[in-house]
């Protein structure tokens, strides 16, 4: 198979995006980027993305493949969960203390750090609306972290979304007040589960 076809069968696997970090593993020489280019077969969205013509960009699936620790978590996975009705502004996700990504700065994003123990406590895997597997934080671990930031949140969003989620059918409480212990919010958490409960 030559470098051609094995592009296209790249972009075709892909849904039409291409990062350039894919052509690296995949050893396709970056030449060929250049030519699928010049042939109007791809579009340059940002530094090292790509994608054909008629792709809609998937811009959380974009960020995190550039940002490869970074986990959505807070007021984007509420939505993403269903326990808010509010589309967020920005996204927020959360790293691990010391994770530094220059680009990340570059990202309409609002980030969080955790202790690096702490960073894949409670991850899933969500699709995107564009049908992208990206990493997020489950219901629970969810619940925990805007507890644990409630006072740099509208007091309503985290509400509702308590509210929401001890109402609904695929809860587990006994995981929730495990992530509680393991976050260190506890007592919090107990007073919200006996204001809704």
């Amino acid at each position: 198979m030559n470098y051609r076809q094995k592009l296209n069968n790249l972009i075709e696997k892909n849904d039409g995006l291409v990062l350039t970090k894919e052509l690296k593993e995949k050893n396709i020489p970056r030449e060929y980027l250049s030519i699928f280019l010049e042939e109007d077969k791809l579009e340059r969205i940002k530094r090292g993305v790509y994608t054909t013509p008629a792709t809609f960009i998937d811009e959380m699936y974009i960020i995190q493949q550039k940002n490869t620790r970074l986990i959505y978590s807070h007021e984007t996975v509420l939505y993403l969960h269903d326990l808010s009705d509010r589309d967020p502004l920005e996204y927020t996700a959360t790293v691990p203390y010391g994770y530094h990504n220059p680009y990340l700065k570059d990202e309409n994003i609002k980030v969080h750090t955790v202790k690096k123990e702490l960073h894949l406590l409670g991850v899933m895997e969500k699709k995107t609306i564009y049908g992208r597997k990206i990493k997020v934080y489950n219901k629970e671990r969810t619940i925990c972290d805007i507890l644990k930031d409630r006072n740099n949140m509208d007091i309503s969003t985290v509400n509702e979304a308590v509210r929401k989620y001890l109402t609904g059918k695929d809860k587990d409480l006994h995981l929730l007040l495990d992530y509680g212990d393991k976050l260190k919010i506890s007592s919090i958490l107990r007073k919200y589960l006996e204001m809704f409960v």
